[in-house]
């Protein structure tokens, strides 16, 4: 059975060049951006079986629109955009469902994500798993999701866990040590 082509488009956001892919069911694929649209489109085809650019449908033209507006710092929900993550592993499929519920600026844990879909704390490994292999990252929120203590953890985009804090900080989100309360003197 062939392979169903997908279409593409590489489009440029304040935070560089993006990549969004998709077939007739919805949204297949997304890059978050590197600084060349070339490595965009790169790093996007490699994650495609088969893909050709197309003109975007009036849903990916919002999509679109929506990450514009979330790297230029508005607040965007994503959870309106329709998603295909057919091919997926099950429950891959649960962890991106209750990650998309995280709202702007809230972030959880692979263990209280794994603790919220039923799962023993063995599980926080299979979500960071899930969150490693995120095909559509920042429209299922990968970024919101934290290793223990709320630390970073890992982050499989171009530029690593640096462009995941960037990516919180743009939504209030502030990590590392608390700034030191101001001391009196006496």
């Amino acid at each position: 059975m062939a392979q169903a082509v997908h279409n593409y488009l590489i489009f440029e956001t304040d935070a560089g060049f993006c990549g969004i892919a998709w077939n007739a069911v919805g949204i297949t694929r997304f890059q978050l951006p590197t600084k060349k649209a070339e490595d965009t489109e790169r790093l996007l085809l490699r994650r495609l079986v088969a893909g050709e650019p197309g003109t975007p449908t009036p849903q990916i033209a919002e999509a679109v629109d929506a990450v514009r507006r979330y790297f230029g710092g508005e607040e965007v929900d994503f959870t309106g955009l329709t998603l295909d993550l057919e091919g997926q592993d099950p429950f891959f499929r649960e962890i991106y469902a209750a990650a998309r519920q995280l709202a702007w600026g809230q972030t959880t844990t692979y263990g209280a994500l794994a603790k919220a879909l039923g799962a023993g704390p063995e599980a926080a490994r299979d979500v960071g798993q899930a969150m490693a292999k995120n095909p559509v990252a920042l429209i299922i929120p990968c970024h919101r999701v934290l290793a223990a203590g709320g630390k970073v953890g890992g982050f499989s985009a171009p530029g690593g866990s640096t462009s995941k804090i960037r990516m919180l900080e743009l939504e209030g989100v502030h990590l590392g040590p608390p700034e030191p309360a101001q001391q009196s003197l006496f």
